[in-house]
């Protein structure tokens, strides 16, 4: 856990760690989850995790999907509603 000597806390810099990540802090908030950050090792192992966690998910979405396999789950998703429909009426 954090010395202490920053502004904030443990629960506040985890709690604020999506927005921060998000960019959407003011700069005087940034400044002191950014200094809690420097003195804790546990809220910057979790800060690294999620920083970590968000550029995998960002290098998955930019796959390619192939055409094919594009027009597969389409017909799928409109027999599923097809068969959604039947059912109900």
């Amino acid at each position: 856990m954090g010395t202490g000597e920053s502004d904030v806390d443990c629960n506040e810099t985890l709690y604020r760690l999506y927005t921060y990540l998000d960019g959407e802090l003011t700069e005087e908030r940034r400044h002191k989850i950014q200094r809690h950050l420097d003195e804790c090792e546990t809220c910057l192992d979790a800060f690294d995790f999620e920083a970590d966690l968000r550029m995998v998910i960002a290098q998955g979405c930019k796959d390619h999907v192939p055409d094919a396999l594009r027009q597969r789950v389409l017909e799928a998703l409109i027999v599923e509603e097809q068969k959604q429909q039947f059912t109900k009426g």
